[in-house]
C-alpha cells in the first residue's frame, strides 16, 4: 500500500498560486517523482477535484487498481497523492479514476508526465530529467542573441519529415549533429521545432498536444531531446518551441473530461469544443487550468533550455466567435466577442516568461489585427515580444502569384505592409501553413517557366530579408522543393544537386550571412528610424527602392527589387552618401543560377539629384532580381 502522507512539497503558498492561476512550476507539485522518498519507488500527485477515488495502476503492480490508491489532499485542493514504493524507471502507468458523478472510470495518462509511452500506447513512463548540460556558454551570453536588435533568421523544422535514415526517423541524437551542421552551413540563428510535445496522431505534426511535460517519445527520451537543445547551443543556434495551448484533442487518455467532469475544458460546446480543429478548448478562467498551462510554457525553459515559446493560434483563443456563426457561441461579460479569461492568461504567460527568463522570447502567431500583441501588459498589451506578421505573408505571396505584367495593378501589396510595419515587432513567415493543405510549395506558386520560378523566389528572398522584421522560412523552402510538404517521407534533398535549386540554396545562405553581418537590415527592425523608401511609387515599372538603417550610425544598405522579367538600364535612384555602393546582394548572380546581370560589383555615386537627395547611383536591374547594395567609404 502507498503512504498517504500529506505531500511533501505541497505548502499553502503551493495551493494559493495553484487556485489564484499563477503557479508557475506545478510539474514540481503534480506528476511523477522518482526517489524522493527512502526506500526508492516514485511519488505521485495528480489535480481530480471530482473523483471517488484514485489509484496509480501501472507495470510494477499488474495494472491493479487496489495496488496503489492515492489519498485526497486535506486542503480541499483536488489534488490526490501518494507512494507507489515498487515503482521504478522506465514502467508504464496511468491514473485509474472514479468519479462521483455516475457510474464512470477512466484510465488517465498522466497530465504533467515527464515521459510517455511510444504512440499508438498511450500510457505515461516513470523517468527523471536527469541531465549534465554543457551549454553554459549559450546560457551566458543568449540574451544578446534573442534581442530586438540582433538578427533572427529562424529556420522552421518538422523533426519526423527533415530527413529520415532508411525511410525511418531519426533519433533526436542523430538530428542534433545533422541539423546543427546544416543549419551553420546555411546560416540562420535559430530553429523552430513544429511541436515536439508528445501527441497521439502523427499527421497533427504535433498541434493536437496529450502530453504537455513530455517531448514525443518517437524520437527518443527526455535526455535525448535534452541532448538535441544542447548540441545545437553549443555550436550556436537558439532553439524556438512552437507550443499549442490553444486546444487539445479527446481522446479517451488525455485531459477530457478527466475527473469525469469538464475539468480542463469549458462543460458549454459553445465555448469548449473547437469546430476547426474537432478539438477542446481549454477554460481559461478556471485559474488551476492556467496555472497548468502556465506551468508548461516555463517547463521547457526551465527543464529544456529552450530558447523560445511560439505561441499557435493565438486569434483562435482571442476571439469567442472564432471559426463560429451567429448564435454558436457565448459572449462575454460585456457582451462583446473578446475572450478575456484568454487575455487575462496570456499576459499572466508572458509576464511569467520574461519574469523567470528575461532573456528568452514568446512570439505570437496572431492572424488578426488584435492591437498590442507585441507590447507590454503594462501598457495594455499581451506581452508577446514578437508577433507573425501574417498580412505581410498573405499580401507577399499574393503578389508573387502575379503574372508580371499584371503585377503593376497590385503594387500596394508589397507596399501596404510599411504603412505598419512598426506596430508590433514583426516576424516575417513564410511557414508550413504556406506549402501544406493543397497550396503547393513556394517555388510553384511562382508564375512563368522554371527559370523564371527561381529567379522569382530568389527576388522574394532578397525583398524579405531586406524587409523590417525577423525571418522565419520553413524548411525546404531554402532550396526551393518543388513537392507540396508531406509529413511523410523526407525533403527531397536530391534536388539540390540541380542548379536551379543548388542556387537558390546558395543564395539563402548567403542572404544569412549578410544579414547577419550588417547591422542596418536587423539593428532597427521595429521602428520607422530603420528604414526610408527611395521608390516606393514606380508601379509602371515594377521597382521598389529603400533604404535600411542601423542603430549605431553605420552607412544605410540600399535595396532595389524589379519584380518583372525585363532588365532595366539607367535606372536613377537618389542616395545619400557619395561614393562607391557596393554590391552585396545580387539575386541574379549566376552562381545562385541567375542570369547574370548586374553593375560588375558596384557603382559610383554621382553628384546628380534624384528622389530629393543630392547624390544618385545609376543601376542596372537585372530581370526578377533584388539588389542589395552596402556604402564604401574611398
Amino acid at each position: 500500500m502507498p503512504t498517504t502522507t500529506n505531500h511533501p512539497r505541497q505548502g499553502e503558498r503551493d495551493v494559493y498560486l495553484f487556485r489564484e492561476g499563477t503557479h508557475a512550476r506545478l510539474y514540481d507539485l503534480l506528476g511523477c517523482h522518482l526517489g524522493e522518498q527512502e526506500g526508492g519507488g516514485a511519488r505521485f500527485a495528480v489535480w481530480a477535484p471530482n473523483a471517488a477515488s484514485v489509484s496509480v495502476v501501472g507495470d510494477w503492480n499488474g495494472w491493479s487498481g487496489g495496488a496503489d490508491p492515492l489519498a485526497p489532499s486535506p486542503d480541499g485542493s483536488g489534488i490526490w497523492h501518494g507512494h507507489a514504493p515498487d515503482a521504478a524507471k522506465g514502467d508504464a502507468y496511468k491514473y485509474r479514476i472514479r468519479s462521483h458523478h455516475g457510474n464512470y472510470t477512466v484510465d488517465k495518462a498522466d497530465p504533467v508526465a515527464f515521459c510517455a509511452e511510444p504512440p499508438p500506447a498511450t500510457a505515461s513512463r516513470v523517468c527523471d530529467l536527469a541531465y549534465a548540460w554543457g551549454d553554459a556558454q549559450w546560457m551566458a551570453t543568449r540574451g544578446q542573441r534573442n534581442a530586438l536588435d540582433a538578427p533572427q533568421s529562424i529556420y522552421e523544422v518538422h523533426l519526423g519529415s527533415w530527413r529520415r535514415q532508411d525511410g525511418h526517423f531519426l533519433g533526436y541524437r542523430e538530428m542534433a549533429h545533422q541539423l546543427a551542421a546544416y543549419v551553420n552551413e546555411m546560416g540562420f540563428t535559430h530553429v523552430e521545432l513544429m511541436p515536439v510535445t508528445e501527441h497521439p496522431f502523427y499527421g497533427s505534426w504535433g498541434y493536437q498536444t496529450t502530453g504537455y511535460f513530455a517531448p514525443t517519445s518517437r524520437f527518443g527520451s527526455p535526455q535525448d531531446f535534452m541532448y538535441l537543445v544542447d548540441h545545437l547551443h553549443q555550436q550556436g543556434i537558439g532553439v524556438l518551441l512552437d507550443w499549442v495551448p490553444s486546444h487539445f484533442p479527446t481522446d479517451e487518455h488525455g485531459l477530457g473530461f478527466f475527473d469525469g467532469t469538464h475539468l480542463y475544458e469549458h462543460a458549454d460546446p459553445r465555448q469548449g469544443f473547437h469546430p476547426e480543429w474537432n478539438s477542446s478548448i481549454f477554460n481559461y478562467g478556471r485559474p488551476e487550468v492556467r496555472s497548468f498551462l502556465v506551468s508548461s510554457g516555463l517547463f521547457w525553459l526551465d527543464k529544456y533550455h529552450l530558447d523560445g515559446l511560439r505561441v499557435d493560434a493565438v486569434a483562435s483563443m482571442l476571439y469567442l466567435d472564432y471559426a463560429r456563426n451567429h448564435g454558436e457561441w457565448v459572449p462575454n461579460r460585456h457582451g462583446g466577442r473578446e475572450n478575456l479569461e484568454a487575455i487575462d492568461f496570456l499576459q499572466t504567460l508572458n509576464r511569467a516568461v520574461y519574469r523567470a527568463h528575461p532573456d528568452t522570447v514568446t512570439v505570437a502567431e496572431e492572424s488578426t489585427a488584435w492591437p498590442r500583441v507585441s507590447r507590454p501588459t503594462d501598457m495594455d498589451g499581451l506581452g508577446f515580444g514578437e508577433k507573425w506578421n501574417m498580412g505581410w505573408m498573405h499580401d507577399v505571396l499574393a503578389y508573387m502569384k502575379e503574372e508580371p505584367v499584371h503585377r503593376k495593378y497590385h503594387h500596394h501589396k508589397l507596399t501596404f505592409s510599411l504603412m505598419y510595419a512598426f506596430h508590433e515587432n514583426f516576424v516575417l513567415p513564410l511557414s508550413h501553413d504556406e506549402v501544406v493543405h493543397g497550396k503547393g510549395s513556394l517555388l510553384n506558386k511562382m508564375p512563368g517557366d522554371s527559370w523564371q520560378q527561381f529567379a522569382n523566389l530568389r527576388a522574394l528572398y532578397g525583398f524579405m530579408w531586406a524587409h523590417p522584421g525577423k525571418k522565419l522560412l520553413f524548411m525546404g523552402g531554402e532550396f526551393g522543393q518543388r513537392r507540396e510538404w508531406t509529413h511523410d517521407g523526407e525533403l527531397e534533398w536530391w534536388v539540390c544537386e540541380q542548379e536551379g535549386h543548388g542556387g537558390l540554396q546558395r543564395l539563402v545562405a548567403q542572404l544569412n550571412r549578410v544579414y547577419r553581418g550588417a547591422p542596418a537590415l536587423h539593428q532597427v527592425d521595429f521602428s520607422s528610424a530603420g528604414f526610408e523608401w527611395v521608390a516606393a511609387d514606380d508601379a509602371d515599372t515594377s521597382v521598389f527602392a529603400f533604404l535600411r538603417k542601423a542603430g549605431d550610425g553605420s552607412p544605410p544598405l540600399l535595396v532595389v527589387s524589379n519584380m518583372t522579367p525585363v532588365p532595366r538600364t539607367n535606372y536613377l535612384l537618389g542616395v545619400p552618401l557619395g561614393g562607391h555602393w557596393q554590391e552585396v546582394i545580387n539575386t541574379d548572380a549566376t552562381e545562385f543560377g541567375g542570369s547574370g546581370w548586374g553593375n560588375f560589383g558596384g557603382v559610383d555615386a554621382a553628384p546628380v539629384r534624384a528622389h530629393g537627395r543630392r547624390q544618385s547611383v545609376c543601376l542596372t536591374l537585372p530581370p526578377l532580381s533584388t539588389l542589395i547594395l552596402e556604402h564604401v567609404a574611398r
